[in-house]
């Protein structure tokens, strides 16, 4: 009796041993999908769409302003007045200049009869040379003063007209330099117009990134209110000097097209990348650092389980690291819980988990 119960121990412990080596537990996972990639992200940064052609204009007389005809926004056509000055001044200088040519045109007409009468009189015989010449002077000296005189009145004319302050081109009103009932110099900056049919991309860049800039790096330009809207860009011009305040270097893009919603100070977002050879991108924490190596988890598909590889680093930040070799595009690769597996090891990882 007393042996078949120990027959029958024994047998109990030997079916539980066995039971416990076949139960091994297995291990839910975290996990992601490599994705090579082919363009490195070098930064996304703030930015307006601007228009290529600006001018401030400033009028060509000194004076005081005495009405503003648009406000800022408005689109002006060709020949369209802006601005105007008080024309008083210039109105002055006109009459005046006007009166000093009805004065000379006297003098030039009682010069002409003058020169006439002394030729007749010479042709008779009765008159002197003398005074045939001076005759003659004087009336090519009051024609003289005849087209300085008119050419004065042509120039007050002119300056009466510079008391309006025209455009010359379709145009949009970006800023204004002064106000109604301030006086202003001669070629003093009043309005600002820009040219809405030829807009870029304007943003502000680090020295050091801006110092990196090549001609295969791509600029993507999108709409910080809906990022569907953007469009590529290509660099244009770089300011030659950073910034004395932000230590930032401006750069101008030329968008490949231009998006209808993109107006004239419309806020984007611009993301630069630069083309690079495939490297793969995995979070910090996929990587398991042991005995001077550095390896990751990867998942057998069709075993569900794990095995540790070797991987060599490229770049590393506090949150991602890059990798140039070791893993291969379409495996997956453990992103947590890397110090508690064993190789071999059963896991369950959610295959919406995806990268």
């Amino acid at each position: 009796m007393r042996a078949v119960t120990l027959l029958c121990s024994a047998l109990l412990l030997a079916g539980c041993g066995k039971e416990s080596v076949d139960s091994e537990p297995v291990r839910p996972v975290l996990s992601v999908i490599v994705q090579p990639q082919v363009q490195a992200n070098l930064g996304r940064f703030a930015g307006t769409i601007q228009a290529r052609f600006e001018s401030t204009l400033g009028f060509r007389v000194a004076g005081r302003i005495a009405r503003r005809w648009v406000d800022v926004g408005s689109a002006v056509k060709a020949g369209d007045v802006l601005a105007s000055l008080d024309p008083a001044d210039q109105r002055n200088q006109l009459r005046a200049a006007e009166g000093d040519l009805a004065k000379v045109q006297a003098q030039w007409i009682n010069a002409q009869a003058d020169a006439r009468r002394q030729q007749q009189l010479f042709d008779r015989g009765v008159g002197a040379q003398a005074q045939l010449d001076v005759a003659t002077t004087n009336l090519k000296t009051t024609g003289a003063s005849l087209e300085q005189a008119r050419a004065a009145v042509s120039q007050a004319r002119d300056q009466l007209g510079y008391s309006e302050l025209h455009v010359d081109h379709d145009a949009v009103v970006t800023d204004w330099q002064a106000e109604a009932g301030q006086t202003v110099s001669a070629g003093q900056a009043v309005v600002t117009v820009a040219r809405p049919d030829v807009k870029e991309a304007v943003i502000d860049l680090p020295t050091y990134l801006a110092e990196q800039l090549t001609g295969d790096m791509k600029f993507v330009v999108a709409s910080q209110l809906d990022a569907g809207i953007n469009t590529t860009a290509t660099l244009r011009e770089l300011e030659p000097q950073a910034d004395a305040a932000t230590r930032t270097r401006r750069a101008r893009l030329t968008l490949a097209d231009t998006p209808r919603t993109f107006y004239l100070g419309t806020a984007i977002s611009v993301t630069l990348t630069s083309s690079v050879s495939p490297r793969n991108e995995l979070p910090a924490t996929a990587l398991l650092e042991t005995d001077g190596q550095t390896r990751v988890w990867v998942v057998d598909p069709q075993q569900h389980t794990v095995a540790t590889r070797e991987v060599k680093l490229l770049e590393r930040t506090p949150n991602s690291v890059v990798l140039s070799s070791g893993v291969q595009a379409g495996e997956r690769v453990v992103t947590a819980g890397v110090n508690s597996l064993k190789p071999g090891q059963k896991v369950i990882v959610d295959e919406e988990d995806a990268r």
